[in-house]
């Protein structure tokens, strides 16, 4: 069962639990959050000096704040800025670093271990996540900051809310160049991508109804072409995975011209191109199913290497030549965190919009769920 796209009241139908309305929260969460974060002291992070390192621990769309952290303090950072996803903590981190622990719920136990090891190893400390909640009670333990997370929303869909605090904080500790404004010019980026993909903007206007209907039916490539459209890359890779149920594979120029750029002469290369129109049609006369094929999808910063600009042209043309379709996004913004925001909300909106035009719904993850239950003690 398909749905289109562009009936409103359908999307209602397919979305019961509102991935599409929190989505379009991102404004409000950044604002919402970097006024929490003030009002929790990160500012006082830089009093004890710059830390060695920053750990960030979290899981699924909570590790995804530290990709973000990273992101926006870029190259020029003054220290390294890693997300650890997994129990425990690295055997180096110690004393003179920071741990930032992410939780939305703050009862993920690979990051409530992490967070364990912190305290045990005297760690200075950052926590993010459900107020009263464990991950609390172990910051409050540890003599961390502690920023809580308004809920209501899946991990996924609190993006913003989990990563801002650390891009204050960042900002705090002199780590990045995000202040205030810049932190109110990416809420505003964020609103005009909602404006621009919002369920009543019809799929020839809204970049996001248009890639998914470019996806659907198809194995995503994507590729960023900066470290920055890099963590995009991946975070549409796992928006495809959770939101709508599909495979995908991520990868960053110029690194996936090295590796992934072979399958191009696999088997789900060929004949991909489809219009609009054609996927909208009425399946259920199709003789056989269509053969998957691959979509390569180019998510580019507005500041790249010049020679990985000049990669992403070739490689453009390497999948055209060989019948594979591409899809491109181009970030926005005069910072790196509005330029992030651009590309990761536009993305967001896409993989929620492929799930309902086949017939999914975006918020369930019956498959964790049942992980989850088997592996508990």
């Amino acid at each position: 069962m398909t749905v289109d796209l562009d009936e409103v009241t359908a999307l209602e139908a397919g979305d019961p639990a509102g991935m599409l309305p929190a989505i379009a929260s991102g404004a409000a969460q950044v604002r919402e959050s970097a006024v929490l974060a003030r009002e929790a002291g990160v500012g006082a992070l830089a009093e004890d000096g710059r830390p060695r390192a920053v750990v960030v621990c979290g899981m699924g769309g909570s590790g995804i704040a530290g990709d973000v952290l990273a992101a926006v303090a870029g190259s020029s950072c003054p220290v390294p800025v890693l997300t650890h996803r997994g129990y425990g903590l690295p055997a180096w981190v110690g004393a003179a670093d920071l741990v930032v622990a992410v939780s939305c719920s703050g009862s993920t136990e690979e990051t409530l271990s992490a967070t364990e090891e912190a305290v045990r190893r005297g760690c200075r400390l950052l926590a993010v996540g459900a107020a009263d909640s464990p991950l609390e009670a172990l910051a409050a333990r540890g003599r961390g900051l502690f920023v809580p997370v308004t809920q209501g929303r899946q991990p996924r869909a609190t993006v913003w809310a989990l990563s801002t605090p650390l891009v204050v904080a960042g900002d705090a500790m002199g780590l990045l160049s995000a202040g205030p404004d810049v932190v109110e010019a990416t809420a505003g980026q964020l609103e005009q991508i909602a404006l621009r993909c919002r369920p009543d903007a019809d799929h020839f206007a809204n970049p996001a109804k248009l890639l998914a209907l470019e996806l659907s039916g198809s194995i995503a490539v994507v590729w960023g072409t900066s470290p920055l459209a890099g963590v995009a890359a991946y975070r549409l890779a796992c928006q495809l995975n959770e939101n709508a149920k599909a495979p995908a594979v991520w990868g960053v120029l110029p690194e996936a011209n090295h590796n992934q750029v072979v399958a191009f002469d696999g088997p789900f290369a060929g004949s991909a191109s489809r219009s609009v129109e054609d996927l909208f049609r009425d399946r259920v006369d199709d003789e056989a199913p269509e053969l998957t094929r691959m979509r390569l999808v180019l998510l580019r910063d507005n500041e790249e290497h010049p020679q990985v600009a000049r990669r992403t042209t070739v490689s453009q043309e390497l999948a055209e030549e060989r019948g594979i379709g591409v899809s491109s996004l181009v970030a926005e913004g005069a910072s790196a965190f509005a330029r992030l925001a651009s590309l990761v909300a536009t993305a967001d909106w896409a993989s929620a919009y492929l799930a309902l035009l086949e017939g999914r719904d975006p918020t369930p993850v019956d498959a964790i769920t049942a992980l989850k239950e088997r592996i508990r003690p």
